[in-house]
């Protein structure tokens, strides 16, 4: 999922930043690009989201009834999901198909943006409507889910423009400053509430038992069980301060110090912005894996790693 969410995200911001140039351009605010920054942009969109569901089976127990989800989109954030993404890879090959044929694109073009931000809504309140887990159940998990996917999409774009249009570089990596921007501060946002939380649950409270002091000494399971596999993530937790660290100069600070150096000398290398994007990215996976790891499961209560 973590592969899953990333991709996707970029995807999606990317698509939001080629439909932003394709209506300015309408509009006449920016010089029409050729035809490959469009038609390239929703190839690289399309391969994101595909390389997204791929990696997205290997979360699945039985993937040849994955198709069963979409049965309960009445009550499911992720039946939503399974059905939103297909119809946003739909109206992206449909919106570039128009711009291969020259044909009138404005109205794919919307479609497509409600369904990037429908699906980045779904994806996020998969997370978000876990209310046992507190480090999730929060507006701020598909507001950030939302606010990175555009910083990497932008950033993203600013690269394809480098290659196929560089009339818009310096706009496109002028909207990714300010969504990396957005993004560090709902990130930012999203950790001190976490690290400010009071857990409901403790030893007292799960045992019944008011002492003030409680040694766990056993961890409940003679061996490895599915419970201490897939609940926890196998990082002593004096490491995660310094993983932040990590996520907040790979996902944050070096993108925006490349992307603000093109902007200073008016145009770039298109190194830095392939360098930017892959960064980024690797930032972007630990960031994800953060957001995964602080996920404090209740039930790891009973199977605590002997102290």
């Amino acid at each position: 999922m973590i592969f899953f969410t990333t991709l996707a995200g970029a995807a999606q911001g990317l698509m939001l930043a080629l439909v932003g140039v394709d209506v300015a351009a309408i509009v006449g605010r920016v010089p029409t690009p050729a035809a490959a920054f469009f038609l390239g942009g929703a190839a690289i969109v399309l391969a994101l989201c595909a390389v997204g569901l791929v990696a997205a089976t290997f979360h699945l127990g039985r993937p040849m009834r994955a198709w069963r989800a979409v049965f309960m989109w009445r009550t499911s954030w992720l039946s939503r999901e399974v059905i939103v993404l297909p119809l946003f890879m739909a109206v992206v090959a449909l919106w570039a198909l128009a711009h291969w044929l020259d044909a009138p694109t404005r109205a794919l073009g919307i479609v497509a943006v409600v369904l990037a931000v429908a699906l980045f809504v779904c994806t996020g309140m998969i997370y978000a409507a876990v209310a046992v887990i507190r480090e999730w159940a929060s507006p701020l998990t598909p507001v950030n889910f939302a606010a990175l996917g555009l910083a990497s999409g932008f950033t993203l774009a600013a690269a394809v423009a480098a290659f196929a249009a560089p009339g818009l570089v310096e706009v496109l990596a002028a909207a990714a400053l300010v969504a990396i921007a957005a993004g560090a501060v709902t990130r930012g946002a999203a950790t001190w509430r976490n690290a400010t939380l009071r857990p409901k649950t403790t030893l007292q409270t799960a045992i019944g038992v008011r002492h003030p002091r409680i040694v766990q000494a056993s961890q409940g399971a003679m061996g490895g069980t599915f419970n201490t596999r897939e609940f926890f993530h196998g990082v002593a937790e004096a490491k995660l301060p310094r993983l932040r660290w990590v996520m907040a100069l790979a996902a944050i600070v070096v993108p925006a110090m490349l992307l603000a150096l093109v902007l200073s000398a008016h145009l770039g290398p298109a190194a830095a912005f392939v360098a930017a994007v892959a960064v980024q990215y690797s930032g972007l996976l630990v960031e994800r894996w953060l957001f995964f790891a602080e996920g404090k499961h209740p039930q790891n209560l009973y199977y605590q790693r002997i102290g």
